[in-house]
Parts: structure tokens; sequence; C-alpha cells
């Protein structure tokens, strides 16, 4: 009862009895148009939850990557910047940086592997981000066909019964007309959010994928930089 008063405070009492006079076929369709609605509704918001989170969180890495002086620094608190995008770039190059013996000896052998598996993770971490996301494009593509096939098909319908009836006038029909158009209203208001919820966070990801690409720029300046510390050190050690 109370969901049935709060629909009809929301919409209007007269389009709720209007969907209850709808037939079988349209019932199907607003059905259908409901949860894809409520599955775009549900990835929209999970979303923008996790990217407000991947923004603070990325910029509280940024400054603790520049901040530090070296990259061992930075692996010892780097979990804790979750579910950031850098962090994963960071332990995929920072792995790759320990494997050729950077940590050790001061020096890589290939840069270039080095930048390679930060690509790599790069590319991981967007296709993460972007999971779920074709279905706000799927949504926005078909619900509102779906929502013109209920009214097409209420319009036959309507037709058929003014056919049955011989009553040929426009107050025999437009009842029947009208409550086919609810399927097409159905239809671009699950798709219409869809589509821009599609597009904002799709801007917001590749947002993230150019910094993810600045920021693999800025570890290789960091590992050179260390590089060329290590290097200056082993002849200050030799004169001593």
């Amino acid at each position: 009862m109370q969901l049935y008063l709060l629909l009809t405070a929301f919409v209007g009492g007269e389009i709720i009895d209007m969907v209850g006079q709808t037939g079988a076929v349209a019932k199907m369709v607003l059905l259908v148009l409901l949860i894809f609605s409520l599955i775009s509704w549900a990835i929209i918001l999970a979303k923008w939850g996790r990217l407000r989170r991947v923004r603070v969180q990325s910029a509280r890495f940024l400054r603790a990557f520049r901040k530090s002086q070296r990259l061992q620094d930075v692996a010892a608190v780097a979990e804790q910047f979750r579910p950031s995008p850098l962090v994963g770039i960071f332990e995929n190059g920072f792995e790759e940086y320990r494997r050729q013996g950077g940590i050790s000896a001061g020096m890589i052998r290939s840069p270039l592997g080095l930048q390679r598996a930060m690509q790599i993770a790069a590319s991981e971490e967007m296709t993460r981000m972007e999971r779920n996301l074709p279905w706000l494009a799927i949504t926005g593509a078909v619900t509102p066909f779906v929502g013109l096939f209920g009214t097409v098909w209420g319009i036959i319908d309507a037709f058929h019964g003014l056919g049955t009836a011989g009553a040929a006038t426009l107050r025999a029909v437009a009842p029947g007309i009208s409550e086919a158009l609810i399927t097409t209203a159905a239809g671009l208001a699950a798709a219409i959010p869809a589509v821009i919820a599609y597009n904002l966070l799709g801007g917001s990801i590749r947002e993230f994928a150019a910094r993810g690409d600045d920021f693999a720029l800025e570890m290789m300046n960091a590992v050179e930089h260390q590089q060329a510390q290590a290097t200056y050190r082993e002849p200050a050690e030799a004169h001593r």
C-alpha cells in the first residue's frame, strides 16, 4: 500500500491506473524495461562511487609518489591507495624493476621491458574500470525499440478492438492508444539516463587512461633518476 501511494505521488495516479489497464504484452514489455532500468541504475551508482574513490586515491597516491625519494618507499605504502589504477601500474612496474635487479644493483637491463610492464598493467586496469559499462550502451540502444514494440502492439490491439466494437470515433480509440504510448515513454525513461551515464563515465575512464600513461612516464623518470644516483654513488665510494 505504501509503495502504491509512493508511485502515485511520483508519477501520478492516472498513469498508474493506465499501466494497470494495459494488456499482458504491454505489462511484459514494461517489466523488461524495468529490469533494464534497475540494472543500469545499479551500474551507474556503483561506477560513480568507484570513480569518486579512484579520483581521491589517485590524487593521494601521486602526492606520496612525488614526495618519496626511493621507489621502495612508495612500494611499502602503495597498497593503502587502492582502488587507484595508478597503484596497479606502479606495482607492475616496480616488480619488473626489482626483477631486473634495480633494487640491488641500482640499474636495470631493459628500460623498454619496464615500460611494457606498465603498459600491460594500465590496459588491465582500464579493462577492470570499463567492466559492465557496455550494459549502459545496450540499454540506451535497445530499450527505446522495446518500448516502441509495446506501443505498436498496443495500437494494433486498440484498432482491433475498435473494429470489433464498430464505433469509429476518437473517443473510442484514444484510451487504447494512450495506454500503448506508455511503453514508449518507459523505454525513453530507461534509455536516456543510461546514455548520459555511459558518455560521462566513459569520459572519466578515458581521463584516467591518459593519467595512467602520464604516470608511466613519470615512473620512468623516477627510475632514471634513481639509476643516476646509483651511478654517481659508485665513484664516490671507490675514492674512499
